[in-house]
Order: C-alpha cells, then sequence, then structure tokens
C-alpha cells in the first residue's frame, strides 16, 4: 500500500500539483481559474495560501503561464552580476565592479 491511500488530503495534493505542473509545463494559463476552484474546495490550508497569492496577481501569473516569454536571461545577468559583487566584498568600489562587468 502506498502512503497516498492511506492519507487522502495527500492523494488531493499530488494531484494539485501536478495538474499546475501540467498547466506550467503546457503553457495552459486559461485553465488557471478551474485549478483555483478546485483547489478551494478541499481542505489544504497550505494550497490556500498559495491560491490566495496567485490570486492578488493574477493576471500576471496567467501571462506566465500563457505567453512564451519570460524573464529568463536578464535573471542570469543580474545574478552573475550578483557574484562578482560578493566576490569583490570589501576591496573596490562601483568603478572595478564595472570593469569586471563591462570584460567578463
Amino acid at each position: 500500500m502506498t502512503v497516498q491511500s492511506h492519507c487522502p488530503g495527500l492523494d488531493a495534493l499530488t494531484r494539485h500539483v501536478r495538474s499546475f505542473a501540467t498547466m506550467l509545463t503546457e503553457r495552459q494559463g486559461e485553465h488557471l481559474a478551474d485549478w483555483l476552484d478546485a483547489v478551494r474546495q478541499d481542505d489544504l490550508p497550505s494550497l490556500h495560501t498559495l491560491a490566495a497569492g496567485i490570486d492578488r496577481d493574477r493576471d500576471a501569473v496567467i501571462a506566465g503561464l500563457t505567453l512564451p516569454w519570460n524573464s529568463g536571461p536578464v535573471e542570469g545577468h543580474v545574478n552573475r552580476i550578483k557574484m562578482l559583487k560578493r566576490q569583490m566584498f570589501g576591496r573596490a568600489g562601483f568603478q572595478l565592479l564595472r570593469k569586471r562587468v563591462l570584460l567578463s
């Protein structure tokens, strides 16, 4: 027997997480409202918190689940610059950081 068969809450949680993952990977943002309704029908307080957070910025979440564009490359550059800054902590000022960013 599996753990899921003994715990209906875990089974529901697994179902919701898998359906959200499908929405995410297959860009099915149009199903978000149905997913939120299904989450609210189950007694899963942690998912209710997630659903409330999604509701606060629903349009942005739907766009993120639907549109092909993302900010991945920009976030990568920001992460790289932060890494360079951490490596130089306490050693030099902005001018050296600027040179390292431009030369890397």
